[in-house]
């Protein structure tokens, strides 16, 4: 299925802007918010019951706390081949390490693709998130590229991720602005390695561990536009392509945003690190200190923290999103 180009809306430019702009409000002590974290906890339960609208933005975190993680057992478990032999230790590093050939780092990312974006996370921390603003009038934008968001049941036009998805690939000609779904294609380049469908169409690692490391050359994906060599829909550089769902995503984020103006909106921020705050972070501080009637809320180990400037109305919890989603529903 093709993907086409259209002329970008402003939504994410305008949450882009919004961010740099906030940089010159918050120029004082960062805060840890008022209260402990029981204490805090009940007052999120309230306002996420009580509040006209919920704005979820998700980094990483939210996804680590579902068992996404990108090292330890679940990459010894998938990647133990790759780790032998070239010494990649996670699979953030493995996407940048120089395979010796094109067949070998698509078998990488082929496995990297199905784990991270085919499977459900092991745990139930995005379907706990769900069944806490289902009956809301919510809007998720998200950094995150594994579309667990959708996995879980949450309505895809209330949803805009800004970095790209694992599930599409993009031309590397910059003249072909499209993007491709490639899960038939990964389908294919896991069975070639050798990994076993179980009774649920989910693939495993055989139990002799005897996978390849490479694929043939008539599996290297390529774009069927132009025959031109691809790579992941991923937001590295401004070779990017916002593609049309790209832009209608972009659009209804910005038509969410300006239809609940000066409306009791909750601006919910879990798992956001500081890899990129201008999409997130900074700009949910700067609607929160533009509309009085607004409350911004953080749930991430170690990053929960607030301006000065909207202490008293925000509620930082540094605590795993897991833990503190099931004190919520208990």
């Amino acid at each position: 299925m093709k993907h086409t180009y259209s002329e970008p809306p402003n939504g994410y430019l305008e949450s882009i802007q919004k961010g740099m702009d906030s940089l010159k409000y918050f120029r004082g002590s960062m805060s840890a918010g008022n209260g402990g974290k029981a204490e805090n906890i009940e007052k999120l339960r309230i306002v996420i019951a009580e509040a006209e609208a919920i704005v979820i933005g998700a980094g990483a975190g939210l996804s680590t706390s579902a068992g996404f993680s990108y090292s330890g057992e679940r990459f010894r478990r998938y990647f133990f081949d790759f780790a032998e032999r070239f010494g990649i230790t996670d699979m953030y590093s493995g996407g940048f390490y120089p395979f010796p050939d094109v067949g070998t780092r698509w078998a990488w990312w082929a496995r990297h693709i199905y784990f991270n974006r085919y499977v459900n996370a092991p745990k139930s921390v995005y379907n706990a998130l769900l069944a806490l603003v289902k009956e809301a009038d919510y809007f998720v934008i998200t950094t995150n590229v594994d579309h667990q968001f959708q996995r879980a049941g949450f309505d895809k036009k209330r949803l805009f991720y800004t970095q790209g998805d694992y599930g599409l690939f993009q031309s590397v000609n910059p003249a072909v602005k499209k993007t491709y779904d490639n899960e038939k294609w990964v389908t294919r380049a896991m069975m070639a390695q050798g990994f076993v469908q179980n009774e649920n169409g989910e693939f495993a690692v055989p139990e002799d561990r005897a996978l390849a490391m490479t694929l043939p050359a008539d599996l290297i994906p390529k774009c069927p536009d132009d025959g031109s060599d691809v790579t992941m829909n991923l937001r590295a550089d401004d070779s990017f392509v916002e593609d049309e769902g790209w832009h209608r995503a972009s659009a209804a984020y910005s038509d969410f945003l300006r239809g609940r103006d000066n409306r009791y909106v909750l601006y919910l921020e879990l798992g956001v690190g500081a890899n990129t705050p201008v999409i997130i972070k900074y700009p949910f501080w700067q609607m929160t200190l533009e509309n009085e009637n607004a409350v911004y809320a953080c749930v991430n180990v170690g990053n929960a923290y607030c301006p000065e400037e909207i202490q008293d109305r925000s509620i930082c919890v540094d605590d795993d999103i897991g833990d503190v989603l099931a004190m919520l529903q208990s």
